[in-house]
């Protein structure tokens, strides 16, 4: 079904005699069966849909933990000063705070370092530590970095400083010479650690350092920082990262951390915070600093205590934010959808020299959420090109970057399964174009471009049972989106545009009462349009989410695309 937007949708297909098994065993029915299946959940995670699961450490027994351990207790006993290397993001900026706050209650001494986007680049690199050695550090520890920094290793190696890595990037042989790697991509394997970023790398040593010293350091109260780096960063909320959501969304109270309830109140937002909050409101504050010259402020403000520096930071912070969203937007409105739609790259490469580096990493994300292809953004950086990609779940862009390095194709760069940055020269762009969209095709048996919704369901069985039972299969996040669902002939009945970029509509069904709905940055797309105008019968792409205003709570749709005919 072609959408209005142009974009194929397609029912998502399942095993029909592994849904009625779920529903038998379990006794769900047969919309949260089929989503089960679907997402191919295993017994565990079918366990914890009625079950609270502890968090346990499942780092317990490994060797890399254990000589960490060993190395940091020696710095600590010999009272070493320690330098925290962290990545300007979200994962690094919170992975850092972690070990600030425990450094700070055992009073150890140490310093930290967020690098500059546009000063410094990218993590680890010998440049940043030959300023950084002047502070004259025994023990270096990166998080969220140092996976390819074997150059920067080695000049630390050459001046007789320690050094852990803490990191969940891709990493090539030959490995950096650091005295420790912590980063579960070592392996071939694909356990649940793989599903980590940064900061639950980070969470789970201390963790286990702090039960081998005894220390009385309350690491679970930051539980929500582990949570909050997780959305950020993209990662899975599957396996081990559910379970943390879990119990951060059941445990967590706004009022217990000044800094969540001074954002929350400057915002007026509910106490009741969700997975959302995390990814559409804090994060985004959070990550400003770094994208817009202040990759310290983050840091800042999740360290102190001091509620005058709290609120100075929580407001300079929301002050770029809103900065980057004006930004963002000016960007996203020079985009010509349509070309992009009409070249059809199975991996889209959009390059504008005037674009803040800063931001290449949003307006990647933009679209690659819009096209539901891999996505990379170019920009000019005083003499070189700097790129941000992000990918989908069936395209590793981590992986990627070994290659465009081994090939000479790009400077250097790093990352993950969904994310990646890199540096190059501006005649490689077509090189890299080329070799893109060959590695894709190489890699990718399905190359048509389809969008898939999880089932039809009609408008009158939306109410809040429903709501309930699809929310068991909650906290939802990437790995585990919110459900998809296809709600057919309706009418739109009042529409507008509120806060000049999303339409908040009225839809109603031929039986049964009217429904809420609202479809977000949408207000100049095709879809907006219909929205606003269109008076006939339609069908929409939806999900059923639950709005919240003055304490009341309402169900409300999320409308992601509309067609015009179903055959």
């Amino acid at each position: 079904m072609i959408s209005v937007s142009g974009k194929n949708w397609i029912e998502r297909k399942v095993n029909k005699n592994s849904v009625e098994k779920i529903k038998q065993d379990y006794m769900f029915n047969e919309i949260l069966s089929k989503l089960i299946v679907s997402r191919n959940f295993d017994e565990d995670e079918i366990s914890n849909i009625n079950n609270n699961l502890k968090i346990i450490n499942i780092f317990k027994n490994d060797s890399d933990f254990k000589g960490a351990s060993e190395i940091l207790n020696i710095s600590i006993r010999n009272n070493e000063k320690i330098c925290i290397l962290g990545d300007y993001d979200a994962d690094g900026t919170v992975a850092t705070s972690l070990l600030v706050r425990y450094f700070n209650y055992i009073k150890q001494p140490h310093f930290y370092y967020i690098p500059d986007r546009v000063k410094d680049g990218y993590g680890a690199t010998k440049k940043l530590f030959q300023k950084l050695i002047l502070n004259q550090p025994k023990l270096v520890i990166m998080v969220d970095c140092g996976s390819t920094s074997n150059e920067a290793i080695d000049f630390l190696n050459e001046n007789k400083i320690k050094s852990i890595i803490l990191d969940h990037h891709e990493i090539n042989k030959p490995y950096p010479k650091s005295n420790i790697i912590i980063n579960p991509k070592k392996k071939n394997t694909y356990d649940e650690d793989i599903y980590l970023c940064a900061t639950s790398l980070t969470y789970f040593f201390l963790d286990y350092f702090i039960k081998k010293n005894n220390s009385n350091f309350r690491i679970d109260k930051y539980l929500i920082y582990v949570l909050l780096a997780t959305v950020c960063d993209v990662m899975p909320l599957r396996k081990i990262n559910k379970i943390i959501a879990s119990n951060v969304i059941k445990n967590f109270r706004i009022n217990d951390n000044a800094v969540f309830k001074f954002i929350f109140d400057q915002l007026g937002l509910s106490k009741q915070f969700s997975i959302e909050d995390l990814g559409f409101l804090i994060g985004p504050i959070i990550n400003s600093g770094g994208r817009l010259g202040f990759s310290n402020y983050g840091t800042e403000l999740l360290t102190t205590d001091d509620p005058k520096l709290i609120q100075k930071r929580s407001i300079e912070l929301i002050k770029l934010n809103e900065k980057r969203k004006i930004l963002e937007q000016n960007i996203l409105d020079e985009i010509d959808y349509e070309k992009i739609n009409k070249q059809n790259q199975k991996v889209i490469i959009y390059y504008n020299a005037n674009i803040n580096e800063g931001l290449i990493g949003i307006i990647a994300a933009r679209l690659k959420d819009y096209f539901n292809k891999p996505s990379i953004v170019i920009t000019k950086s005083n003499k070189i090109l700097k790129a941000s990609a992000r990918s989908t779940k069936d395209y590793n862009i981590g992986k990627l970057i070994k290659l465009l390095i081994e090939k000479k194709i790009i400077q250097n760069g790093g990352g993950h399964n969904m994310a990646a940055g890199f540096s190059l020269k501006k005649e490689n762009v077509l090189l890299l174009d080329n070799f893109i969209q060959k590695d894709y095709k190489k890699n990718i048996k399905d190359l048509e471009t389809v969008f898939r919704y999880d089932a039809e369901i009609s408008a009158t069985s939306i109410n809040t049972n429903l709501f309930n039972e699809i929310n068991k299969l909650g906290p939802f996040g990437n790995g585990n989106i919110l459900p998809i669902f296809l709600i057919k002939n309706v009418k739109i009945l009042k529409s507008n545009i509120v806060s000049e970029s999303h339409v908040n509509v009225i839809i109603k069904p031929h039986i049964g009462t009217s429904i809420k709905a609202i479809c977000f940055n949408c207000a100049n797309t095709k879809v907006g349009q219909y929205l606003l105008s269109y008076k006939k019968q339609i069908n929409i792409i939806a999900q059923i989410t639950e709005n919240s205003w003055n304490n009341k709570k309402s169900l409300q749709l999320n409308i992601k695309d509309l067609i015009l005919s179903v055959n």
